[in-house]
């Protein structure tokens, strides 16, 4: 038993000796070994590298470890854009409802245009088409690295973006739709306001026309509020061909300073043909044919007064009452000029071309009434009457009643009982 185990000891010692010598060759390493006595020995068995082995596997778990934590991120990123989705999309319910309450409350009003709020759903929808190609893009990379996308969250994702897809495209049809009402509800409520502006102005227009809202054809003043180039009045007939003249008119004005143009008379090639006109500090104007006669009158107390104008184209004699007084006189305007026949006749503005062109500086703020005009020199006894109150004379040439008058551009008429207010003024 000795010798064998001394025998064994002696081969041991022998290949090991022959293993260790062998290390000296280069790219060869032998292991140490025991083998049973009746096995050859002249050829070692070769052992793999241990190293290559380790770095194999070190390889490994640092993939599996890189895999795990991009699956991780994934993940968490899924699970963010979810919850981004799911705030998303209880803003938009909570936005629709919000313009819905508005909408209703607002029913009456002139409505919104909700264009906006349909933009900012399909830059929604358009951001959350965005998020699902992302998505998709880290599972690309997630498959090129070798790491698996879990399909369970992934249908989850799209079923959970298709969802919202539906909702928000159900919330896009119903504003379409409300959006829709709305509109048919303004025109509606345009309509209404048309039919209200309409019968308004047909009620004016019959009130202008008839004057069955007057005791009598004369007894109506006009209006004329503001200083503007388009409130005026005008005589329906015209002027026939005249060598002398009576206009007597009542009047009210407290415009200052000047109370402007009570009415001027126009004809082609002269828009100055008969002028009544008090402009800025000047004194009252008289013209004829363009020429001036300065007037001594004085109206802009914001009381009632009586007027009236005469002149004869011989020797262009003028004379003015105010109130029954005559108190001013001349001669030499416009000798043996005829006033010339077919002009326009306009009460409260100056024509500077025949019918238009007017100047709002030379506009007449106030009242006026019993406008009539004769062919002749009146009196002065009836001159007088007129103003008194004691007696009415319409016109030969222009009367004043209400078919004869016409009014624009926010001019009124209404009723006019002249010498009881003329009696409350004073």
């Amino acid at each position: 038993m000795l010798h064998l185990i001394v025998g064994l000891i002696f081969v041991y010692g022998f290949t090991c000796v022959k293993v260790v010598y062998g290390q000296t060759e280069k790219g060869e390493r032998f292991l140490c070994t025991a083998v049973p006595i009746d096995q050859d020995t002249s050829c070692p068995v070769p052992v793999p590298s241990a190293s290559l082995q380790e770095e194999e596997l070190r390889n490994t778990v640092m993939q599996l470890r890189e895999t795990i934590l991009q699956q991780k991120e994934t993940i968490v990123n899924q699970l963010g854009t979810i919850k981004e989705l799911t705030s998303k999309l209880s803003r938009c319910e909570s936005e629709s409802e919000i313009f819905r309450k508005m909408n209703k409350d607002t029913m009456d009003d002139v409505p919104k245009d909700p264009n906006d709020t349909i933009d900012v759903l399909g830059k929604t929808m358009q951001g959350l088409k965005d998020r699902l190609e992302n998505l998709e893009q880290q599972q690309m990379r997630a498959n090129v690295s070798g790491a698996s996308f879990p399909n369970e969250l992934r249908n989850l994702l799209q079923h959970r973006l298709e969802d919202l897809e539906n909702q928000l495209l159900k919330k896009v049809n119903e504003l379409e739709e409300e959006k829709s009402q709305l509109y048919n509800e303004t025109v509606a409520h345009r309509q209404r306001t048309d039919n209200t502006l309409n019968s308004l102005m047909n009620r004016i227009s019959e009130l202008e026309k008839g004057g069955a809202g007057f005791k009598s054809p004369e007894n109506f003043k006009i209006s004329l509020p503001l200083r503007t180039n388009y409130l005026f009045g005008q005589v329906k007939k015209s002027l026939p061909e005249m060598y002398a003249f009576t206009i007597c008119m009542w009047l009210k004005s407290d415009s200052s300073p000047g109370i402007g143009t009570p009415f001027s008379y126009g004809v082609p090639g002269q828009a100055n043909e008969i002028v009544l006109i008090e402009w800025g500090h000047n004194p009252i104007e008289l013209l004829i044919n363009d020429k001036v006669a300065q007037l001594p009158l004085s109206l802009s107390d914001g009381r009632w007064h009586h007027v009236c104008i005469t002149w004869t184209t011989r020797d262009g004699l003028w004379e003015a009452y105010q109130d029954g007084q005559r108190l001013g006189s001349g001669e030499n305007l416009a000798p043996w000029h005829p006033i010339k026949p077919g002009g326009v006749l306009i009460l409260g503005q100056e024509q500077d071309v025949v019918g238009g062109r007017f100047d709002a500086t030379q506009a007449f703020v106030g009242e006026l009434s019993h406008f009539n005009i004769w062919d002749r020199v009146l009196r002065s006894t009836d001159i007088i009457t007129m103003a008194n109150c004691s007696s009415y004379m319409p016109g030969n040439v222009v009367s004043w009643t209400d078919s004869n008058i016409e009014v624009f551009g926010g001019a009124s008429k209404g009723p006019l009982e002249l010498c009881e207010d003329r009696l409350f003024d004073n």
